[in-house]
């Protein structure tokens, strides 16, 4: 068993472990995004309704934002690393259960397990990133595990369905199984056993205070509008682009702009967060006004002349507000409450991602896309302004890089 580690911010972690932790986030977003981009067509021949489809996408988002608070403070009682192997067992072994029934009714079931596994595994992730990595190393930290999360999101349609064509979507789960297997075995030799730190006694209304105070609000506003941006993007910008006579080459490459844009720009924005160049919340505040741009270039230029720059500019404000508010948030997160921090954030995250394509779609329903994507990107700008603006409570720690450790803080909570 590998030794545990007294104190993170005293030595860097292995590149063997970084990259375990990173492979469980591309796990989560990977079987998200590649289930989800077939479910349409393996429910064409048993669900009618699209009302049964959507329930069936919304079973994985929904299980984690139920749970990923819950399995975030899981993982401070007994530690991140036994949640994230648990919970990358758990996706194994449902995917594999679906893999070997290939029954229609256990499709659901299997989802909703998915769903509830990533919710262990992925802010244990993300509580083990911000743990073994030093304070003035969270912004590449973050942006690395943020890259690689994209990679998933974007391969996960296409591999996919390159995996339902071949041999039905029992295979793609089979696959999402086999990678369960391959990332809980890697990280169980590599990522060392991080103890779980002293805790105070938390009441629901310390609780409470905890998630309204502003050092957790405004990351986890940028982090929701980020998300947001992305979601509707991937939604929207293909319809924009075939109500221009765009084919699907076209609008997908333009999908794929987005995605890759968000995932180069992660670990850049970390670095120059790492350097002292910007502040966590001027940056996030920024990037949540370059996705504002990009979507209302989206809305206002027609054909390539729109897709193209609402692409770069939308996939860096994304790529440029997600490792800053990951980063904000784990300097800021109260000692001993990294998870249950990083599970709530997450949690905030999915709603940005179910709420962006529905304001977005609700708006064009009353009148046309373009003043869908115009009213989310004037939500993005308002967010923006907002973060921008605030300030720390008095006495709170700001969310720069700094000498302490990683997860920690300053102030003890009351």
């Amino acid at each position: 068993m590998p030794a545990s580690t007294p104190d993170p911010a005293s030595q860097r972690p292995s590149r063997a472990a970084v990259a375990a932790l990173y492979a469980a986030g591309f796990t989560t977003a990977f079987g998200a995004h590649s289930i989800a981009a077939n479910l349409g067509g393996y429910t064409r021949g048993q669900h009618e309704s699209l009302l049964a489809l959507g329930m069936l996408l919304a079973l994985y988002d929904g299980a984690e934002v139920l749970l990923k608070p819950v399995f975030g403070t899981l993982a401070d009682r007994v530690g991140p690393r036994p949640v994230l192997l648990g919970g990358l067992a758990a996706f194994a072994v449902f995917s594999a259960a679906f893999a070997a029934a290939g029954s229609p009714a256990f499709v659901g079931a299997a989802r909703f397990g998915q769903g509830a596994a990533a919710s262990a595994f992925s802010p244990a992730a993300g509580a083990l990133v911000a743990r073994l990595n030093p304070a003035a190393r969270q912004g590449r930290a973050f942006g690395g595990y943020g890259m690689y999360k994209s990679l998933g999101y974007a391969a996960g349609p296409l591999l996919g369905g390159v995996l339902v064509a071949a041999s039905g979507l029992r295979l793609l789960f089979a696959v999402l199984a086999v990678l369960a297997v391959a990332v809980a075995a890697w990280a169980a030799v590599t990522v060392p056993a991080v103890a779980p730190q002293p805790r105070s006694r938390q009441t629901v209304i310390g609780l409470a205070r905890q998630l309204t105070d502003r050092s957790f609000l405004v990351p986890v506003t940028g982090l929701a509008g980020a998300t947001a941006a992305l979601a509707a993007g991937v939604g929207f910008l293909p319809v924009r682009g075939a109500a221009a006579g765009l084919g699907p080459v076209a609008t997908g490459a333009a999908v794929s702009l987005l995605a890759v844009t968000s995932a180069l720009a992660q670990p850049l924005a970390g670095r120059v967060r790492d350097a002292g160049r910007v502040a966590d919340v001027p940056g996030m505040a920024v990037g949540l006004l370059l996705a504002a741009a990009g979507l209302a270039c989206a809305a206002l230029l027609p054909g390539l002349a729109g897709l193209i720059p609402a692409a770069l500019l939308a996939g860096t404000g994304v790529g440029v507000a997600t490792p800053l508010g990951f980063a904000a948030l784990a300097a800021a997160a109260p000692p001993g409450r990294i998870g249950q921090t990083m599970g709530a954030a997450e949690a905030g995250r999915e709603l940005g991602d179910a709420g962006g394509p529905l304001i977005v779609g609700a708006a064009a329903s009353a009148a046309a896309l373009p003043a869908g994507l115009l009213t989310l990107a004037a939500l993005l700008a308002a967010a923006g302004a907002v973060v921008r603006q605030a300030r720390p409570r008095p006495g709170a720690p700001a969310a720069t890089p700094g000498p302490r450790s990683a997860g920690t803080a300053p102030e003890q909570e009351r």
